[in-house]
């Protein structure tokens, strides 16, 4: 991880296997588009690194960041809530 990035312990391992998992959508879409980071960091309007760091699946990156580079490439993400109990 980044040195001095300050990222939560509280998050937990099925917490980040799916920020993981958002990464890798992302970088795949990007790639399947034929775009660069450097063109993705342009359409979304943030720095080149942030890319990168949503690619890696650091949680560290803000939400709408992440979200806004799924959308560029059609990418929807649904809300999946526990049944009543």
């Amino acid at each position: 991880m980044t040195k001095g990035k300050r990222i939560s312990a509280d998050i937990g391992g099925d917490a980040l296997h799916s920020i993981r998992e958002l990464g890798a959508a992302a970088r795949q879409a990007r790639t399947t588009a034929g775009e660069g980071q450097a063109a993705a960091a342009a359409r979304l309007g943030v720095h080149i690194q942030t890319i990168g760091r949503i690619e890696a699946g650091e949680p560290g990156v803000a939400v709408g960041h992440v979200l806004g580079l799924l959308a560029l490439y059609g990418i929807g993400v649904r809300l999946q809530l526990p049944e009543d109990r």
